[in-house]
């Protein structure tokens, strides 16, 4: 009894104080939407990774459809491959990949518009 009534009174404490703090901090701006418009210079891979491939597309990697020559596509993100299979060769080659819709393509296939 005594213990649970120790915790009720901490409870309400924490709550009192979670309430007057969160009260006096200016609230934080909306995020700007995704506005980085990108062109394809050739015709490029969008790559999907498989499921047990991580987060990050490989040259192994399910291609989803491809970016015509001049498609403009919208990026913000950038993907970072960190093991071999992450490493392409299209374009002068890199490991970077953008995210775009559909999937992942290169980064260096890309040129910003």
């Amino acid at each position: 009894m005594h213990l649970t009534r120790r915790l009720l009174t901490t409870a309400a404490a924490v709550a009192a104080v979670l309430a007057t703090t969160a009260a006096a901090l200016p609230t934080a701006a909306a995020a700007a939407p995704c506005t980085s418009t990108w062109t394809a210079v050739q015709r490029v891979p969008v790559r999907k990774p498989a499921w047990n491939e991580g987060p990050v597309a490989t040259t192994r990697s399910p291609i989803v459809r491809y970016l015509r020559p001049g498609e403009r596509v919208t990026s913000c993100v950038v993907a970072v491959g960190r093991d071999a299979w992450s490493h392409y060769s299209e374009c002068g080659g890199g490991s970077l990949w953008r995210i775009v819709p559909g999937g992942q393509a290169p980064a260096r296939c890309l040129a910003r518009v």
